[in-house]
C-alpha cells in the first residue's frame, strides 16, 4: 500500500490540526528606526511600509504593536551629528536613549532591544574606530561599545544588542554591565553575521553604509559555515543570552547548524534586503502576498526561536484576524 499523505491535506481544518511549525506574534521582534528631531514620521523608500520616527512620533508605533501583540523592538538610532568616534551613540539623551525613555513611559510592557554599533554615528560608517591606514581597530573599539551599552542600560534598555562583530565584544560588555550593577541586563550577539549584500536597504534607511571600502575584515564570509560556529559559540562563553544568525533566509543552513549545536536561544535576523526583495515581488504581482509568512515559517522551521522582521506587525495583524 502506498502513502496517502494527502488524507491530511484535505481542507484547512486538518492542516492545521496536523501543522508542525507554528510562528506566534509573541515571538517576533520589530526593529523600528528612531531619527533625532521632532515632528518626524518619514516613510524609508528602500522599506516599503517601514518609515523613520522622531522620539516624539513613537505612540503612535507603539499603539500598533500593542493592538496586534509584538511585543517587542528593536531600536537602531539616525542621530544629527556624527564624528570620527561616533560619539554621539553614547550620550546620556542621544536619540536611542531618549526613545528608550520614551517607549517605556508609553508601554511599560514592552520589551525593548537596543543596537549597540557604532556605523550610524561615524562619519565614515564603519563599526569602529580607525587606525592610521583606514582599518577598523578591534581593541581601541571594545570601550566605545561598552559605553554605547552602558548608556542604553541607564536609560532603561530591556536588552542590548552587539551588532559591530568586533573579537571579544560580548565579553566587553558583560563586564562594564556588570561593573555597574546591571547583571540582569541581558546580551543578544550577533553572532554569526555575514558580510552580505542583503543589507543595502537598510544602509540607505540608517544613513550606515561606509564611506569607503567594506566591512569584509570583521563580517564574516557567506561561503563559511564552520566559522559560524566558532564565531556563536565565542559569544556563547563569553556571556551571551542569546545567539543570532544574520542575515536569515539565505543562511537557514546556518541557523540549522546552530539549533542541533548549541542548546541556547536562537534569533534569526530577516533583514532589510529579504524584506524588500518580496515586498517588491508581492507588488509587481509575481508572487502571492503569502510569501511573507512562508518566509517566516521557513525561518522558524529552520531553529529559530526569536526572529527579528520588518513583516512582524502585518504578520501578527493576520494572525490574529485569523484567531478571529
Amino acid at each position: 500500500m502506498f502513502y496517502r499523505g494527502r488524507r491530511l491535506r484535505k481542507n484547512p481544518a486538518v492542516r492545521s490540526l496536523v501543522r508542525e511549525t507554528r510562528l506566534h506574534p509573541s515571538e517576533l521582534v520589530y526593529p523600528i528606526f528612531v531619527q533625532e528631531g521632532e515632528n518626524i514620521k518619514e516613510e524609508i523608500s528602500s522599506l516599503p511600509g517601514q518609515f523613520r520616527y522622531s522620539p516624539d512620533r513613537l505612540e503612535e508605533i507603539v499603539e500598533e504593536m500593542r493592538a496586534c501583540g509584538v511585543r517587542a523592538c528593536l531600536l537602531f538610532g539616525i542621530p544629527a551629528n556624527k564624528d570620527a568616534c561616533g560619539s554621539s551613540a553614547w550620550e546620556e539623551y542621544g536619540v536611542v536613549q531618549t526613545a528608550i525613555r520614551r517607549l517605556r513611559s508609553l508601554d511599560r510592557e514592552l520589551y525593548i532591544i537596543a543596537d549597540v554599533c557604532m556605523c550610524e554615528y561615524t562619519s565614515h560608517g564603519h563599526c569602529g574606530v580607525l587606525g592610521d591606514h583606514g582599518e577598523v581597530l578591534n581593541d581601541e573599539t571594545l570601550p566605545h561599545l561598552a559605553q554605547i551599552a552602558l548608556s542604553y542600560a541607564r536609560a532603561g534598555v530591556d536588552m542590548v544588542a552587539p551588532s559591530d562583530m568586533m573579537d571579544g565584544h560580548i565579553a566587553a560588555l558583560r563586564a562594564a554591565l556588570d561593573g555597574e550593577g546591571f547583571y540582569d541586563l541581558p546580551i543578544m550577539g550577533y553572532s554569526a553575521k555575514y558580510a552580505s549584500s542583503f543589507y543595502g536597504p537598510f544602509r540607505q534607511a540608517a544613513g550606515s553604509a561606509p564611506s569607503f571600502g567594506d566591512r569584509k575584515a570583521y563580517q564574516m564570509d557567506y561561503a563559511n559555515a564552520n566559522e559560524a560556529m566558532r564565531e556563536m559559540q565565542a559569544d556563547w562563553d563569553e556571556g551571551a543570552d542569546i545567539l543570532m544568525v544574520k542575515p536569515a533566509m539565505a543562511y537557514l543552513d546556518i541557523l540549522r547548524m546552530a539549533a542541533d549545536r548549541f542548546d541556547a536561544p536562537l534569533a534569526a535576523y530577516q533583514v532589510s534586503g529579504e524584506y524588500a526583495m518580496l515586498k517588491h515581488a508581492v507588488a509587481e504581482g509575481l508572487m502571492h502576498p503569502d510569501v511573507m509568512n512562508e518566509s517566516l515559517i521557513a525561518i522558524k522551521r529552520a531553529g529559530a526561536n526569536v526572529i527579528i522582521t520588518y513583516h512582524a506587525l502585518d504578520y501578527a495583524r493576520a494572525w490574529k484576524e485569523y484567531q478571529g
